[in-house]
């Protein structure tokens, strides 16, 4: 191993990195050429061990393009942020600011100020917290407005959410007591009423993701539980999910409800994701009546929930965007790709297949089907276009994947397809140039 140190150009790559970095990469080198059982005079060391090298320095998260056709793709990070969301984080990152600090008392502030007043404005809510995930904010409602007292949920909304992760199992962390009515496909007002005992905390109402129930089915909306809540004394908590703050019946997406809407229907609280529909960063936002999230911010489970500065800059800078509806479909990446279409999809996947033509690269321009992703309007599927590339579509996927930055498409039909509708138009030459770099 000395002798391999002590190479002119092993030795420049100790100008560049870190000694124990370079003598790690030296290792593995010798280790793989070892374990080959290669000839060590017909190794090009200097590429073996740059390449361990590059490995060991690449981060583990990376930037990749999603030509999926998911637009709201969970693996991939969901939302891409906008434009103006994307300054604010940066000017949030490079120093100080106000977070929980008030410029014109010069006391102490809550960094939940920051956003609650768009939240307010935009969705009619009286009042507003931001945690960091929706399930977060789940614990959280539940904990402040019922713990140590029972929850009265449909067993046809005990739903299995990403990951493995189930409903029921996160909403028991907040220390209330589940209680189940109904059957899985029918749950009538009634149920609930007769649920109903001196122990009851609140009614919880979970939207289904990823799949609907149609068919021979009921179910008790929040307007009809309103009047039987508030007899009683307890709360609603509608834990909406996608966080649409505007609808897109024009673009063909219906039957979602906007969070206004959720707001008017009466429920306590209404919980949602910043980073589904709404088009911002992770978070999970919680609004409602006053007295409701004044008890959310005094919950312990509030400190060990809070976002950070960046988070706070990101979603306060997207929402500001929602005052103009018009621009935040131009804007927002998430509504520019769902709302983009079919035909410009098209146009751009003709420019940039042709690029893939001159290089070399064959293919053809197919339409095609996208989803929105993560749990929102699981039965809609978007009319789009895709490039599919010619050859084995798993070598294919395996190459692209691998680039750098990767490209990450899907098979479907024995091809490998690379649908636009999921790659934000700026981003179309870029795609072209990381595909023709991977398969070359």
């Amino acid at each position: 191993m000395s002798g391999l140190l002590e190479r002119s150009e092993v030795r420049a790559l100790l100008s560049e990195h870190p000694r124990a970095l370079v003598v790690g990469a030296v290792r593995r080198s010798i280790d793989a050429v070892r374990r080959d059982a290669a000839d060590p005079g017909d190794i090009d060391w200097f590429s073996l061990i740059e390449s361990e090298l590059r490995n060991a320095t690449r981060r583990s998260l990376r930037p990749v393009f999603n030509a999926t056709g998911v637009v709201l793709h969970t693996n991939l990070g969901r939302a891409p942020l906008a434009d103006v969301a994307i300054d604010a984080v940066r000017e949030a990152a490079e120093g100080f600011t106000n977070l929980e600090y008030d410029l014109d008392t010069g006391s102490r502030a809550s960094r939940y100020m920051h956003c609650a007043a768009l939240l307010r404005e935009l969705t009619g809510a009286e009042d507003a917290i931001v945690v960091n995930n929706c399930a977060s904010g789940l614990i959280l409602a539940l904990s402040a407005l019922a713990r140590d007292r029972e929850v009265i949920v449909s067993r046809g909304e005990l739903v299995e959410i990403g990951g493995s992760f189930r409903v029921p199992d996160i909403m028991q962390r907040s220390g209330a007591t589940l209680v189940e009515v109904g059957t899985t496909n029918r749950t009538h007002l009634d149920d609930y009423r007769r649920a109903i005992t001196p122990r009851t905390g609140a009614i919880a109402k979970i939207h289904r993701s990823n799949f609907t129930l149609s068919g021979f089915v009921a179910e008790a909306r929040v307007e009809a539980l309103r009047p039987v809540a508030a007899e009683h004394g307890i709360s609603i908590v509608h834990d909406l999910g996608s966080g649409l703050l505007i609808g897109l019946d024009a673009y063909g997406l219906s039957g979602e409800p906007t969070a206004s809407e959720a707001i008017a229907a009466g429920a306590t609280v209404v919980l949602m994701s910043g980073d589904k529909l709404l088009g911002g960063p992770q978070a999970g936002i919680v609004a409602g009546a006053s007295h409701a999230i004044a008890r959310l911010r005094q919950d312990p489970f509030a400190r060990a929930m809070r976002v950070d500065k960046m988070t706070i800059a990101a979603l306060g800078a997207t929402l500001e965007l929602y005052r103009d509806p018009d621009r935040a479909i131009r804007e927002i990446p998430t509504l520019a790709m769902l709302t983009s279409p079919a035909e410009r999809i098209r146009e751009r996947c003709v420019v940039a297949a042709a690029d893939l033509t001159v290089a070399g690269i064959g293919n053809t321009v197919n339409d095609s089907t996208a989803s929105v992703g993560a749990g929102a309007f699981p039965t809609y599927g978007i009319p789009s276009f895709s490039i599919a590339l010619s050859g084995d579509p798993e070598s294919l996927e395996r190459s692209l994947r691998g680039g750098d930055p990767a490209v990450i498409g899907r098979i479907a039909e024995g091809r490998l397809l690379l649908d636009l509708r999921s790659v934000p138009e700026k981003d179309d030459r870029r795609v072209v140039a990381a595909v023709i770099a991977a398969l070359r």
